[in-house]
């Protein structure tokens, strides 16, 4: 498995799938951490989807739950 350094906070639990575990982490909590860390909500998204959603590390690299109805707004 492949953990996000800096994101614990965000982390809420795993995914199973053929027989493989990943690390599951809240969006909106990895959101939240990046503003903590003086970035502004458009900056944390940026950056969350580009170097840390965008960037394939190899099997075994966390997955990311949006919760809610905008999570479900994403399966249309």
């Amino acid at each position: 498995m492949i953990f996000v350094d800096g994101f614990d906070k965000a982390l809420i639990g795993a995914v199973r799938c053929f027989n493989q575990t990943y690390p599951l982490y809240d969006y909106q909590k990895c959101v939240e951490v990046l503003e903590e860390a003086d970035f502004s909500q458009e900056e944390a998204v940026e950056y969350l989807e580009y170097n840390v959603l965008g960037a394939y590390v190899g099997e075994g690299m966390p997955c990311f739950a949006v919760l809610g109805d905008e999570g479900m707004e994403m399966l249309d």
